[in-house]
């Protein structure tokens, strides 16, 4: 005699069996899996059913099977970190930090710290927020209270002078602007 679960197990689920061979067809590209996906699905379906029946089996069947397939295109994505073998030492390139590499990396962020330090201030604060904290063009331009086009200015204009502190030695120093013809002056727009 069947338990009310395997009854209804059969009249709700099982009758679904075809078209439920037929979408694992179309949707899984791993053909010999289909079978075990199927099986895996029973027992999800089974499993649950036995805490609550579901409202509507069908959909219920078909939402689980799209879930289980997602499922295991995550756990295929999943690398494992389980080591490979013992690796020697001859078929790994280790790049030596030599005390000259250290001293002038550190000679080099001292520099980068120096220019930075002597960007004009609106320009220092933009670059440090978009290049250091990371924040998008946008919330750059909500924290300080303006405009994504004067962000887009103050990050060119830092970049460039940072650049030419890095590369050539000069000293950054406030670019002086040429004066407008046009209203934007009057207004009292900011780069």
């Amino acid at each position: 005699m069947r338990n009310p679960l395997d009854q209804w197990f059969v009249q709700e689920i099982l009758i679904h069996e075809e078209a439920l061979l037929r979408y694992l067809q179309r949707h899984w590209p791993h053909r010999d899996e289909i079978h075990d996906l199927r099986q895996e699905l029973y027992v999800r379906l089974y499993e649950a059913a036995g805490k609550a029946l579901p409202a509507q089996p069908k959909a219920f069947l078909f939402a689980s099977a799209r879930h289980l397939m997602t499922d295991r295109i995550r756990r295929n994505k999943v690398v494992s970190i389980e080591p490979m073998g013992d690796f020697e030492p001859s078929h790994v390139l280790m790049d030596e930090v030599t005390p000259e590499r250290w001293s002038g990396g550190r000679q080099t962020l001292h520099r980068l710290s120096d220019a930075l330090d002597r960007l004009p201030a609106r320009c220092r604060e933009v670059v440090w927020l978009r290049r250091v904290e990371d924040l998008s063009q946008k919330e750059v331009a909500l924290r300080l209270g303006i405009s994504e086009k004067t962000v887009e200015k103050q990050i060119a204009k830092g970049m460039r002078l940072l650049a030419d502190a890095l590369y050539t030695g000069a000293v950054p120093a406030a670019v002086p602007k040429p004066p407008r013809r046009d209203n934007a002056s009057a207004t009292g727009a900011q780069d």
